[in-house]
């Protein structure tokens, strides 16, 4: 089948969702979908490191922004576990030919195993650092915070609305969806991540059969900051060596 990436994405709203692409070898299938945490885009240093290292590996990588973030159209403060989720299907829908994997980094991650959970259409699934429990994170970030006045961490561009703490409240923990996921799944997360607890990826664990993996990076923080953005790509590349299509 032939396959190709087409110039514009666009999301079931119609919105335009801003991408870049990294080739890998022109015979191999594999595709990763790469997708960013709260408050983050497609340029988070972290994703640049291990889109261009899946790249060297020879498969091709494409970096999205959800729609609100970075240059993609929309709203920020329409921005949601369960928009990104659906974001994350319109890119599959756009793919065809290829067989796609998504690596998703804090919420992306959360977004990640959603999507996974009721779409075959994903082959791998790779967390970083990934959410599970969203009601708890919301409370632990932003509990203080009055949605529709304050901002998230201080960030200007980063309203904090009623519409992300419902949603995320609703959705409480991705354990029991995780409990769905059945393809190859790999989880990495440092040590020292005062945002994410290493306790989110190791609670996924529980229960896991081999095709779940979980790496530990002793020292990371949570954006894989410096020399171990390169620790966190390699573990990532190596794995997906071992799977095929």
């Amino acid at each position: 089948m032939n396959r190709s990436i087409p110039s514009v994405l666009r999301n079931a709203r119609g919105q335009r969702l801003d991408f870049a692409v990294h080739a890998g070898r022109a015979d191999e299938a594999r595709l990763m979908v790469l997708g960013h945490g709260v408050t983050g885009n497609k340029d988070r240093p972290l994703l640049v490191v291990l889109a261009e290292a899946l790249a060297q590996a020879g498969i091709t990588t494409l970096r999205l922004s959800f729609a609100g973030n970075g240059a993609s159209e929309g709203a920020f403060a329409d921005s949601t576990i369960t928009s990104e989720v659906e974001d994350l299907g319109a890119v599959l829908d756009a793919l065809p030919g290829w067989q796609v994997g998504y690596a998703g980094h804090s919420m992306g991650g959360a977004v990640g195993v959603l999507r996974a959970a009721r779409d075959p259409r994903l082959r791998w699934l790779v967390s970083l650092a990934g959410m599970a429990h969203t009601a708890a994170f919301t409370q632990r970030e932003f509990g203080t915070i009055t949605p529709g006045a304050g901002l998230m961490w201080d960030k200007p561009e980063c309203p904090l609305s009623q519409a992300y703490m419902d949603d995320l409240t609703r959705l409480h923990s991705v354990a029991s969806a995780a409990r769905a996921v059945r393809l190859p799944w790999l989880l990495v997360h440092g040590t020292e991540d005062d945002v994410v607890p290493i306790q989110d990826s190791r609670d996924l664990m529980v229960g896991a059969g081999p095709e779940r993996k979980l790496i530990e990076i002793p020292g990371s923080d949570h954006v894989f900051s410096e020399a171990y953005a390169s620790l966190m790509a390699n573990a990532v590349v190596e794995w997906m060596a071992t799977q095929r299509g």
